[in-house]
């Protein structure tokens, strides 16, 4: 039997750092927590997208905290209800197929693992909510069903939104709240952690298992961090700083938040402690040039991720390519057989589609051989060319 350790700084550290909200109470759940018994904690991801993010980071090292302190931790995947997807503030998400979930979840593991351990003494569980909704019939779905009124289902703001504009909501879009609250009813779960925006789903998810179990489920909210493009950050916008990028792009993408984000990223992207980030704070009021914090950022969410040797590179490689301009020492070559500049580029991996390609060189953000394209039906010729994707990515293209 795993014991459980009750440290006080840990445990505050858990209920204060980038929460938004804990429900029923945070002075409830540190009495939990300090009682020496052993809880059962999840949070879900739904493979909407092929890699998670720095925001799911966020509850992946809050996870960390209670696999550390002996708790039983599972790190679910939502491979049953990414097949309704949980409901858009805009439309109707579309329903994604088996094929496109097992596509979409297979590296996560791999990923989750750079901040979770899935070994050892107390490893973390990899689930998957197919293994129990997936058994549901209808008699079950109906006993789900009547455990919620149509008048909270409207109380949800997306909802509310929508009607109000008079854009379609659908039946399947009320059951996914019950389907993500049936998960913490099917795993006997003590707690749940997600972001502030899974807030409604997390407490029907709390009275279900007041309903289903009789037993009390603790729901911690994240804060969440935008993306640097100023929207929210989305496996599905593919807009994030993802889990799965090389060092570089991670540094890069960090860096290119604004000035404004730099304190929000470090306390809810780093480790740095609060106090020390307080300073940093007084420090950019009294006029500090906040480059040299974002860079500390930048450096510190990598570090977290991929570990202090590759931030230190990525950081070099940062400031030779971007604030040095220069063309790094050693650059991947890809043969390639096509020549339109459309089709070199999706060859080649630099991009995903002829659409993105358009879009890269409309918007300025494509060089050969250090000369800016405009042309998307542009030839290239036979041989070697360099091509610069945006400020920090750069690709040798042979073509034969």
């Amino acid at each position: 039997m795993t014991k459980v350790i009750t440290d006080e700084k840990l445990i505050d550290k858990f209920l204060t750092r980038g929460v938004e909200a804990i429900y029923p109470s945070a002075e409830e759940l540190k009495k939990k927590l300090m009682s020496g018994e052993r809880l059962k904690i999840y949070q879900g991801f739904d493979p909407t997208g092929p890699y998670l993010h720095v925001g799911h980071a966020m509850g992946i090292r809050a996870l960390k905290i209670l696999q550390d302190l002996g708790h039983e931790v599972i790190f679910l995947v939502g491979d049953y209800t990414a097949k309704v997807g949980d409901p858009d503030k805009d439309t109707t998400r579309s329903m994604l197929t088996d094929e496109q979930i097992e596509k979409n979840m297979k590296g996560w593991k791999e990923q989750a693992s750079q901040l979770i351990d899935f070994g050892g003494k107390n490893p973390v569980k990899f689930e998957r909510n197919f293994k129990w909704l997936s058994k549901l019939k209808l008699d079950d779905i109906i006993k789900l069903m009547s455990h919620i009124t149509v008048q909270r289902m409207l109380e949800r703001d997306m909802f509310e939104r929508r009607i109000k504009e008079n854009d379609p909501v659908k039946l399947h879009e009320f059951i996914y709240p019950l389907m993500q609250g049936y998960d913490g009813v099917a795993m006997g779960v003590d707690m749940e952690i997600g972001g502030n925006d899974q807030t409604f789903n997390m407490l029907v998810g709390r009275s279900l298992v007041k309903a289903y179990l009789n037993k009390e489920k603790f729901v911690r909210t994240n804060k969440m961090m935008d993306a640097p493009d100023g929207r929210t950050m989305s496996k599905t916008k593919g807009n994030g700083i993802n889990l799965g990028d090389n060092p570089e792009n991670m540094y890069g993408k960090a860096m290119s938040y604004p000035d404004s984000a730099i304190l929000a990223g470090l306390e809810l992207l780093t480790e740095i402690p609060m106090n020390e980030i307080k300073e940093i704070e007084k420090d950019l009021k009294n006029g500090a040039n906040p480059m040299k914090y974002k860079k500390m950022m930048a450096f510190e969410i990598v570090k977290e991720i991929k570990g202090q040797d590759f931030a230190k590179d990525a950081q070099e490689f940062f400031e030779k390519t971007v604030q040095q301009k220069e063309v790094p020492a050693e650059i991947v070559t890809i043969k390639v057989k096509a020549k339109n500049i459309l089709d070199v580029l999706i060859e080649a991996k630099i991009v995903e589609s002829k659409n993105e390609a358009r879009r890269l060189i409309e918007q300025g953000g494509l060089k050969i051989n250090d000369v800016k394209i405009d042309d998307v039906n542009l030839d290239l010729h036979a041989g070697e060319h360099l091509i610069q994707k945006g400020k920090r990515h750069f690709v040798k293209v042979l073509i034969s």
